[in-house]
C-alpha cells in the first residue's frame, strides 16, 4: 500500500485531524484529572464543610475573611481550552475544505468531529456543575450539623 502524499495539502485531512485531536483531548480532560495525587472524597467533602463552618463563624463574629491562596496551575486547565479550540479549528479548515471544493467526506467528517468536540466538551462540563450543585446542597442541607460546636 502506498501513501499518497497528494492527501497532506488537502485542508479536509487537516480539519480530519484537527476534529479527532480535538475529541481525544475533550476525552483526555474527561479522565486526566482522575489520576492526580488527591485526598479522598470524604476528607474533601469536610474540608469544604470545616471551611463553610469558619467562613460563617468569621462572619458572624465580624471578622475578616482569610485571603484565598493561589495553587499551582493543572496540566488540564489548558487542555480544557484547547480542546473546544481545536474542534473550532476542525470546523473552519472543513470550511475552507468545502469552498475549495475537496472531498465531501473530509469536509462532514472534520466538521461532525469538531462539532461532536465541542458538545461533548460542552455537556461534560453541564455534568460536573450539577454535580457540584448536587454536592453543595447535600453540605447545605446539613448545615446544622456543621455549625454545631462539637
Amino acid at each position: 500500500m502506498t501513501e499518497n502524499p497528494a492527501i497532506l495539502r488537502r485542508w479536509g485531512f487537516w480539519a480530519v485531524m484537527a476534529g479527532a485531536a480535538a475529541l481525544i483531548l475533550v476525552f483526555a480532560q474527561m479522565v486526566g484529572p482522575s489520576f492526580e495525587a488527591k485526598a479522598s472524597v470524604g476528607t474533601q467533602i469536610g474540608e469544604i464543610a470545616g471551611e463553610i463552618k469558619r467562613s460563617a463563624w468569621r462572619s458572624f463574629f465580624g471578622l475578616q475573611s482569610e485571603p484565598a491562596a493561589a495553587g499551582p496551575v493543572s496540566l488540564w486547565v489548558y487542555v480544557s481550552f484547547a480542546a473546544p479550540i481545536l474542534g473550532i479549528v476542525a470546523i473552519v479548515l472543513s470550511l475552507v475544505s468545502a469552498v475549495s471544493r475537496e472531498n465531501r467526506r473530509f469536509v462532514a467528517y472534520g466538521t461532525a468531529m469538531g462539532v461532536a468536540a465541542i458538545v461533548f466538551h460542552f455537556f461534560w462540563w453541564v455534568a460536573i456543575l450539577v454535580a457540584g450543585a448536587v454536592l453543595l446542597v447535600a453540605i447545605i442541607e446539613n448545615i446544622g450539623d456543621i455549625f454545631s460546636l462539637s
